[in-house]
C-alpha cells in the first residue's frame, strides 16, 4: 500500500464530506477510493470513518489521524516544491471560484494572459457569489470579497474594492441631487440584495470619522452586481456600486458622482485558498498573476 497516496486520499475524502465528490475531484473511480480506504483501515487496525448512505465522518481515531495527514502532507509539499518548479513548468488542473461580476469584468477578460504564460495549467473557472466550501467542493481557490471568516483557509490580500455613490442624470432631473446625507430622505434607489441570504446590502458613508449606515426602498431589487448598475443606468434609482463597474459610466456622464465627500470604506479583495496547498506550482503562479493584475487596476489595487 503508497501510504502517502493513502493519506492524501483520506484527506480528501474528510474535506469533500463525500466519497463521490472527493473521487471527483482526484479524477478516480469512486470504488478506488473505497479499496483505498478498507486498505488503510486494514493497516492501522482503527475505524477512520464513520459512513452512512448520505454523509461521511470522523471517528475520534480518524480525527487524530487526520490532522497527523495534514501536517505530514504539508511538509512534504513544502519539502518537494523547490525541485519541482526547478524542474517542470506549473502544470494540471485549477479550479478557481470567482465572484460574478468581478470575474466578468476583472478577470475573464485577461484571462488568455494567463494561458499564453502557463499552458499547461487547465483553469476550471466557476462564477458565482455563492462561498463555496472550497475543501468540500475541491476548489483550489477563491476571490472573496469583503473580511474573512473562514478559519480553515488562508487568505492573501490582493486588493481593495472602492465604492462610489451616484445616479443617471434622468434620476437626479427628477427627484434633484443630494448635497448632504440629510438630503437623501426621500430619494429611492435600486436595491442591492444577497442572493445568498436574501438580505439587502447596507449603504455606508465616513460622517465626522464616523462610519454612518443605511438603507434604502426602491423599485427594483436585484442580486446581481451587473444588473445593479444596469438599473441605475436607467435612473431606477441611486445606487452605491464598486467604483471598478462605473468608472467608464462616470467618464462618459452616463452616471454622475455624488456625495464625495462622503466616501464609502473600501473593503478588501483577498484570495483564499485551503491550507498547504500554496506550495503547489500551479497556485503559486496564478496568485502571483492575479496579484499583479489586481495591482495594475486604477480601482483594484491594494
Amino acid at each position: 500500500m503508497d501510504r502517502i497516496k493513502a493519506m492524501q486520499t483520506f484527506v480528501r475524502i474528510v474535506e469533500a464530506s463525500s466519497f463521490s465528490r472527493a473521487a471527483e475531484s482526484l479524477d478516480l473511480p469512486r470504488a478506488s477510493l473505497t479499496a483505498t480506504m478498507q486498505n488503510l483501515e486494514a493497516y492501522l487496525g482503527r475505524t477512520l470513518l464513520q459512513r452512512t448512505t448520505r454523509s461521511v465522518s470522523l471517528t475520534s481515531d480518524g480525527a487524530a489521524y487526520y490532522e497527523h495527514c495534514i501536517a505530514i502532507l504539508a511538509a512534504l509539499d513544502a519539502a518537494e516544491a523547490p525541485f519541482r518548479m526547478a524542474d517542470a513548468p506549473p502544470q494540471g488542473r485549477l479550479r478557481v471560484e470567482l465572484p460574478g461580476a468581478l470575474g466578468r469584468n476583472v478577470v475573464m477578460p485577461r484571462l488568455a494572459e494567463f494561458h499564453a504564460a502557463y499552458p499547461e495549467v487547465e483553469l476550471v473557472v466557476g462564477l458565482s457569489d455563492r462561498l463555496a466550501d472550497l475543501n468540500r467542493d475541491g476548489i483550489d481557490c477563491a476571490l472573496r470579497v469583503g473580511e474573512l471568516e473562514d478559519s480553515a483557509l488562508i487568505g492573501r490580500r490582493i486588493g481593495s474594492m472602492r465604492f462610489i455613490t451616484c445616479a443617471a442624470p434622468g434620476y437626479l432631473e427628477r427627484h434633484g441631487r443630494p448635497e448632504t446625507i440629510a438630503d437623501l430622505e426621500g430619494h429611492v434607489a435600486v436595491v442591492h440584495f444577497s442572493g445568498r441570504t436574501g438580505r439587502a446590502f447596507d449603504w455606508d458613508f465616513a460622517v465626522d470619522g464616523e462610519v454612518r449606515r443605511m438603507t434604502f426602498a426602491g423599485p427594483v431589487a436585484v442580486n446581481d452586481a451587473d444588473a445593479y448598475v444596469c438599473a441605475g443606468l436607467q435612473g431606477l434609482g441611486l445606487i452605491q456600486a464598486a467604483s471598478y463597474q462605473v468608472a467608464a459610466h462616470l467618464r462618459s456622464g452616463a452616471l454622475v458622482p455624488l456625495l464625495s465627500e462622503f466616501p464609502c470604506a473600501a473593503m478588501p479583495v483577498s484570495l483564499v485558498y485551503p491550507k498547504g496547498q500554496m506550495a503547489a506550482p500551479k497556485l503559486r503562479v496564478f496568485n502571483a498573476w492575479i496579484e499583479a493584475l489586481f495591482a495594475a487596476h486604477p480601482q483594484l489595487h491594494p
